[in-house]
């Protein structure tokens, strides 16, 4: 058995029950038995055979496990010899029925029909707890924006103070990010497999004695399983992997950015935001780490380089089989899948704790002594004193505040508001209140446009 490294991987630990061994293991006796079931209902298999197999492996119960008396370590050990682990299981599986009913058992059937389908099993389990935790994330994040629709924060750009923002508007960022990830993990489909040695369904005609028969079986299959009726066998076209691989680490890219801003915001200089829990120190007792922006950074991290080994495994999917390339998805899309139940958890509990000084904050901004608005004020002070002098006036550390009022020039501006972060702010606030405020804003300016109209 392998050794059990989970401790390395904290982001994952506690999160992975729905990628065990055990489960896949219990996903491969499924689809068995949901081929049984197909055969069943298009008429060919007795419904005798796929009761007796159903109670065998406790597909008719609520809460039956499959894989229970299933000696795992054989399983694993007699795998390697024929590449795969559903070979050893057809005999393990055909030793726990009747002997009449053995026959149905991976009938017509190839290791691919079965492996694949118990992935698509997998994967779909587990993305239904991957959208949970991703949505609840996004909810946090827009709380975050509402609340924090108009406090001020520095916007960075290359690590540097640019531009005025809002704590809310830079959430709303983090929000749309982990929006946009759900959609796309809402459009996903969850093939089931059958084609038989060749994807050719050439065994089912055989064994159902028509084709009509036969080509009605993969929506059977799939039906019994609940997983969506393939338009045809994707032995060697593997997009239901590819697909499935580019949206999990879409999901945790998004998650990784909302990271990243929290570990730099919460560095002890800035302090603008902080994990609510965890995060402590085994030498340092004064630190509080942001210990869940670190897991979900270390995911996002390793999350590309696996959706890579998935499209490269996929473009060499060679001849009705893969020798190899499709060996490599196995444990790379149960790891990918393994990272985002892990990340997207944490990245719910991060955002659902998070801790915003907006005082703090406001105090960043105001740092470099108004110097943040100088985009706002190039435009306003070169008409009045020329591209030379307001270098010379930006160059320092200087209070800008003191300096402009010292200015002739400037004798008629109102100083406070012109060096007032707040004011430059642009449609921070409005991103930040979302779509749907934007939509009562602009409804209002069209009335009030209509009303000016009809008045004129």
């Amino acid at each position: 058995m392998p050794i059990d490294l989970g401790l390395l991987s904290p982001v994952t630990v506690g999160h992975d029950t729905l990628v065990s061994d055990s489960f896949v293991l219990s996903a491969l006796v499924r689809a068995e038995c949901a081929l049984v079931a197909a055969y069943e209902e298009v008429g060919v298999a007795p419904r005798e055979a796929r009761r007796d197999i159903d109670h065998a492996f406790g597909i008719d119960e609520k809460y039956g496990k499959p894989a229970a008396g299933l000696d795992v370590d054989r399983l694993i050990a007699e795998s390697v010899s024929g590449g795969n682990p559903v070979i050893p299981l057809v005999g393990m599986l055909k030793a726990q029925v009747p002997a009449e009913h053995r026959a149905w058992i991976h009938r017509g059937a190839t290791s691919q029909d079965i492996l694949d389908t118990a992935l698509m099993i997998v994967a779909r389990r587990a993305m239904d707890q991957v959208r949970s935790s991703l949505r609840i994330a996004g909810e946090w994040a827009r709380h975050l924006a509402v609340a924090h629709v108009d406090d001020v924060s520095a916007a960075r750009t290359l690590t540097q103070h640019a531009v005025p923002t809002t704590v809310g508007a830079r959430a709303a960022t983090w929000a749309r990010g982990i929006e946009r990830a759900s959609r796309r993990l809402e459009t996903l489909e969850y093939p089931a497999q059958l084609g038989g040695a060749g994807g050719t369904l050439a065994s089912f005609v055989e064994i159902t004695g028509s084709k009509d028969i036969a080509a009605g079986l993969p929506a059977a299959f799939a039906r019994a399983l609940d997983l969506d009726v393939p338009d045809a066998p994707w032995h060697v076209t593997r997009w239901p992997i590819t697909e499935l691989g580019d949206a999990l680490v879409q999901a945790i890219d998004a998650l990784g950015k909302v990271a990243g801003d929290v570990a730099t915001l919460s560095r002890t200089e800035i302090g603008e935001v902080s994990e609510g829990v965890g995060g402590g120190s085994s030498a340092m007792p004064q630190k509080q780490n942001p210990a869940e922006a670190v897991l979900i950074r270390s995911a996002a991290l390793r999350a590309p380089q696996l959706g890579a080994t998935l499209h490269l495994a996929a473009s060499l999917a060679v001849d009705e089989r893969p020798d190899g390339a499709w060996h490599a998805e196995w444990p790379t899309l149960r790891e990918l899948l393994r990272l985002a139940l892990g990340t997207t958890r944490h990245a719910a509990s991060m955002l659902a704790h998070l801790r915003v000084d907006a005082a703090a904050a406001q105090s960043n901004a105001d740092l470099t002594g108004g110097r943040l608005v100088s985009e706002r004020l190039r435009g306003v002070l070169v008409p009045l004193i020329g591209t030379d002098r307001f270098a010379e006036l930006l160059a320092g550390d200087a209070d800008l505040g003191d300096a402009l009022r010292a200015m002739p020039e400037a004798a008629g501006l109102d100083v406070d508001e012109l060096l007032g972060p707040r004011a430059y702010v642009g449609l921070a606030p409005w991103f930040a209140a979302g779509a749907e405020a934007e939509t009562r804003r602009r409804d209002r300016t069209g009335s009030a446009a209509h009303r000016d109209e009809g008045e004129q």
